[in-house]
C-alpha cells in the first residue's frame, strides 16, 4: 500500500495539519474511509468513538507506524519547509510496584538511551527537572516509577512527550485511570501547554465529561468521520447516540 509522507503545504492559518481522504485498509478490508481533518496550533481536539473504531489506527497513521492513502500535509508558523515534530503519550502502561527505577533513570534511559544502573551527571538533573517543571512535577524526579499514582504516571510521560517541544502533542487516553481531581489537573495542564507553547493536541478519550471545558473541537469516528465541530455540537447530536447505541437519551 502507498504511504504518503508529511511536507509543507499552504494553510491561512499560522501553523496548520491537514489530513486529506486519508484511508487504511487491513488486507481487502477498510479500517478508515476517506479522513478529513484540520488541526490549527493551539487548538485541543478530542477524538472519541466505539470500541474498533479506528482512533488507534488514525494515531498509528499520523506517527507514521501505519501505511495509509491520502495526504497528511503540515503548514509550520512562518511558512517554509519543516518536518513536523510529534510528542506522543501513550495509553498509561503499567509499572511493576517493585520497580526500583526512578523518574530520573527514566528519563535517562528515554533521552540519552544509558542504562538506568548507571549515574547521571548534574547537568542532566537540571535538564529533567527543567522538563518536569512543564508539568509541575519537580517533585517526581526522585519518586520510584511504581510508586506513581495515575495522575503523576501521566504528567511523566507528558513531559518525556515535551522534550523536545514538539509542534503536534497526541495523547491516548490521557484521562484513563485517573480520579476526576486528577482528570482537571491534567486538563489544566494540557490548556496551559496548548496556550504557551502553541501547539496542537490530539487526544483519544472514553470520558466526554471535560470535552466541553477544554476542547475547541471533538470528532466523532467510526471508520470515517460521522460527526466534527464544537463539544456541544457533537454531544448532542443524532450521529453520537446512534454511534454509542444511546437510544433517545441526551447528555
Amino acid at each position: 500500500m502507498k504511504q504518503s509522507h508529511f511536507h509543507a503545504g499552504s494553510c491561512q492559518d499560522a501553523c496548520c495539519l491537514k489530513i486529506e481522504h486519508l484511508s487504511v485498509r487491513f488486507g481487502q478490508d477498510p479500517v478508515l474511509e476517506d479522513i478529513n481533518l484540520h488541526m490549527h496550533c493551539g487548538q485541543i481536539v478530542a477524538l472519541i468513538g466505539p470500541n474498533g473504531a479506528g482512533k488507534s489506527t488514525l494515531i498509528k497513521a499520523i506517527l507514521g507506524q501505519r501505511d495509509y492513502e491520502g495526504s497528511i500535509t503540515f503548514s509550520p508558523a512562518g511558512g517554509g519547509t519543516e518536518k513536523l515534530r510529534i510528542g506522543y503519550v501513550p495509553q498509561s502502561p503499567g509499572f511493576d510496584r517493585g520497580d526500583p527505577i526512578s523518574v530520573l533513570d527514566l528519563f535517562a534511559c528515554c533521552l540519552t538511551r544509558r542504562p538506568a544502573f548507571l549515574p547521571v551527571q548534574k547537568s542532566f538533573r537540571q535538564t529533567v527537572l527543567a522538563c518536569l517543571a512543564r508539568v509541575h512535577g519537580e517533585a517526581l524526579i526522585d519518586k520510584r516509577i511504581g510508586d506513581l499514582s495515575g495522575g503523576e504516571v501521566q504528567r511523566v510521560l507528558l513531559a518525556l512527550a515535551l522534550e523536545p517541544m514538539p509542534q503536534l502533542l497526541i495523547l491516548d487516553e490521557p484521562l484513563s485511570g485517573v480520579d476526576v481531581e486528577g482528570m482537571e489537573l491534567l486538563m489544566d495542564m494540557l490548556d496551559e501547554i496548548r496556550r504557551t507553547c502553541d501547539l496542537s493536541i490530539l487526544m483519544t478519550t472514553h470520558d466526554f465529561s471535560m470535552l466541553e471545558r477544554y476542547c475547541d473541537r471533538v470528532v466523532l469516528l467510526s471508520h470515517r468521520i460521522l460527526k466534527k465541530g464544537t463539544p456541544l455540537e457533537v454531544l448532542s447530536s443524532e450521529e453520537f447516540l446512534r454511534a454509542f447505541q444511546m437510544g433517545g437519551r441526551r447528555l
